[in-house]
């Protein structure tokens, strides 16, 4: 009984693995694994009967009662408004005909829009789903190699895993009892760069094979008309958008949450300007917001549930000392989480990943020490970053990579799912390569944080 109660904690991780490939809903998984190691605890005396009563407690404090994750609904709701009053799509109609004579301009026009529609928005599967409507078909009928327009489009639908107001980094925030904003600023810099390799791997293919990113040609005079009001108009409206939640950050105006009431409160009054906000739409963007927003915090109550049951039966002691066991060494446990989040992102959903691993690797991280390459008060919100860059790659990594079923869902018979595999590879190699450098230039996360953020 007693070898039983050590390893319970372990088999308690191994049963969650196992339930999570029963293709059950996750929180169903989490509260099932939750009760039945809790029984079981309780059978072995190592948790009391007062500890599971306070669960409920502990999913109102962690959930409901936080002031943090007020600004997830926010976002959410912001990223839906931008889709339903068509925002977006005007802004990626008129990059495409800025970019109409570039080589790999249509390609590069879809990089910008994910980048931009990620700072304005940060909704993974309505970005993907509204690339693949807008773009798929006309990079496909210009001449665009199947392979590349898919790779492109889901690499760039997901940017917004990454780059704030990412609501993800908000939830991951929160697991790691992190400064949102600090989280937020240190995000910026790494999400533009990763979009920046995006468009320089795009521009070298375009050189390197250009029958496969052929240039669209001239404008007709008649699409050549009013351009230039065109693009300023497009692209004003998702700038707005920008500096109303990400600049009230940086500049000290207002805290995540409230800055996220902010860009609710801009998309609504943008979408009434552009004279696209009917009651129509309001319901049905405020339907798409309730849906989504009550999936995820179902799952986070949850999650809290299977953390605090965890850490009663002495989760956290395990993990530490399984990591002091393997003789790795700082830099060798770095690397393993890492391999760890990107194996598992073959698999499962970014949800799925940070409720289980982000709990048992904090206590890990705050033993770490990685000397001069990264000072001890900015390891965490590095490791945060590492993972932020690390999880997009779960988007796209087969078999169950999200972002290409939710490609595959909208592009019909457009493309094969097997020219969709074929295509992210190279985008998924682009990110492993970014992540690398993240680990070897850990200021490209950090030196904004220290600019604009006060200690």
């Amino acid at each position: 009984m007693e070898t039983l109660s050590e390893i319970l904690p372990g088999l308690m991780f191994l049963a969650l693995i196992a339930g999570l490939f029963t293709a059950l809903p996750v929180p169903v998984v989490l509260c099932a694994i939750t009760l039945i190691f809790a029984v079981i605890a309780m059978a072995l005396g190592e948790m009391r009967f007062v500890h599971f009563s306070l669960i409920p407690t502990r999913i109102y404090g962690g959930v409901i009662d936080n002031a943090v994750l007020v600004a997830a609904p926010m976002f959410i709701f912001m990223g839906v408004v931008m889709e339903k009053t068509r925002i977006a799509e005007d802004l990626l109609m008129t990059l495409q005909k800025l970019l109409s004579r570039v080589p790999g301009g249509l390609a590069l026009a879809v990089v910008l829009m994910g980048t931009i529609l990620a700072a304005a928005t940060g909704i993974i599967g309505a970005s993907v789903v509204m690339l693949t409507v807008m773009a798929l078909p006309t990079m496909l009928r210009a001449g665009y190699s199947p392979a590349l327009a898919t790779g492109t489009v889901a690499s760039a639908g997901t940017l917004g895993i990454l780059i704030p107001p990412s609501v993800m980094l908000v939830f991951m925030s929160d697991l790691l009892s992190l400064n949102l904003a600090k989280v937020f600023v240190a995000a910026f810099l790494p999400g533009l760069f990763l979009a920046g390799v995006y468009l320089v791997y795009l521009v070298l293919r375009a050189m390197l094979r250009p029958g496969e990113t052929p240039a669209a040609g001239a404008l007709s005079s008649e699409d050549r008309k009013g351009l230039w009001r065109e693009a300023v108009l497009s692209v004003s409206f998702p700038l707005i958008l920008i500096v109303a939640v990400l600049g009230s950050i940086i500049g000290g105006f207002a805290s995540p949450t409230e800055a996220a009431g902010v860009g609710a409160f801009a998309a609504l009054l943008l979408g009434l300007v552009r004279g696209r906000l009917s009651l129509d739409v309001l319901g049905e963007a405020t339907d798409s917001s309730l849906r989504t927003i009550a999936l995820l915090f179902f799952i986070f109550a949850a999650a809290t549930a299977f953390s605090y049951v965890f850490r009663k039966i002495g989760g956290d002691d395990f993990i530490i000392d399984l990591a002091r066991s393997m003789a790795l060494g700082d830099w060798g446990l770095l690397f393993a989480m890492m391999a760890m989040v990107f194996i598992m992102g073959f698999f499962f959903d970014w949800i799925e990943i940070t409720l289980i691993l982000l709990p048992i690797f904090a206590p890990i991280v705050n033993l770490m020490d990685l000397g001069t390459h990264i000072p001890k008060a900015d390891l965490v919100y590095w490791f945060t970053i590492l993972v932020a860059v690390n999880l997009q790659t779960s988007f796209l990594t087969p078999p169950f990579g999200f972002a290409l079923f939710y490609m595959k869902g909208a592009a019909g018979d457009l493309v094969s799912m097997r020219q969709i595999y074929r295509g992210i590879v190279p985008f998924v190699l682009v990110q492993v390569a970014v992540l690398f450098i993240l680990i070897w230039q850990p200021d490209i996360a950090m030196w904004l944080p220290h600019q604009v953020l006060s200690d």
